[in-house]
């Protein structure tokens, strides 16, 4: 089966590079700024955000603009690219209707067309690490590492997400309130120190939390402050593709007839 589909992913890979194409065209479509916004929207909201927390609450976390803009970044990726995913079927239904085309192919394009755009608003962190003399280092490298388990993390729940929201349409706005959750419990703006030691189980279920950790490990600090964020970034890349491979596998050919 891994053969066949293996065959199936080379034959259409050409279409999958259209529909990437084309999920950023129209992401940006009639505006202005175009895929730059991409790269002002994270700066700005780093500039208020450490307004608000350097000026108006006592915070002693260092670098706290990159520690901020780094988990900005992340979480951005996910919530985009995930949501897009949950849409990605219903919202192509005319065209699942007329050709065939592997189904998967669809969450496939989203998650990776925003991961694209997700590299290009790394730009600005990567400026703000050098001149705050942060970087380069060899610790930098391994950003490969929480970034590509982020990747697998967002594909997987996105096709667990968007077989589910084919048959429960109301899922599109419940995911709001649980992003919503997502973030807080995320660290973007607070230290992870203040959080009880007893409570930190809750922190590692949220599925981007070890990514973040691990990625300003490598940015940030140049060492690895959590074995178990490290760790965690292998395990649920396989745990969240194992689980969505499998929900969409098995649904797939009902969709049509919801859709």
């Amino acid at each position: 089966m891994i053969k066949n589909q293996l065959r199936t992913f080379i034959d259409y890979r050409f279409l999958l590079l259209e529909f990437i194409k084309r999920d950023i065209k129209v992401k940006y479509k009639n505006s202005f700024l175009g895929i730059i916004w991409s790269i002002l929207e994270p700066l700005l909201n780093m500039i208020v955000l450490t307004f608000i927390f350097s000026s108006m609450f006592e915070n002693s976390i260092p670098n706290f603009p990159i520690y901020v803009l780094s988990g900005r970044l992340l979480y951005g990726f996910f919530s985009q690219s995930v949501t897009s995913c949950i849409k990605s079927i219903t919202g192509k239904s005319s065209l699942i209707k007329k050709i065939y085309v592997p189904k998967y192919i669809y969450p496939l394009s989203s998650v990776i067309s925003n991961f694209i755009i997700f590299l290009l608003s790394l730009t600005p962190l990567f400026i703000i690490m050098i001149t705050s003399g942060l970087g380069p280092q060899k610790m930098n490298l391994l950003i490969i590492y929480p970034l590509g388990s982020l990747f697998f993390i967002s594909f997987g729940l996105g096709l667990l997400l968007a077989s589910i929201n084919v048959f429960f349409r109301d899922l599109e706005h419940l995911f709001g309130i649980v992003l919503l959750i997502i973030m807080y419990m995320s660290a973007i703006f607070y230290s992870i120190d203040i959080i009880d030691p007893d409570y930190m189980y809750v922190m590692y279920l949220n599925p981007i939390f070890p990514p973040i950790v691990a990625f300003r490990d490598c940015i940030l600090y140049s060492e690895i402050s959590s074995i178990t964020s490290w760790v965690l970034c292998l395990v649920y890349p396989i745990l969240y593709i194992l689980v969505g491979v499998f929900t969409f596998y098995n649904l797939q050919d009902k969709f049509i007839l919801h859709i």
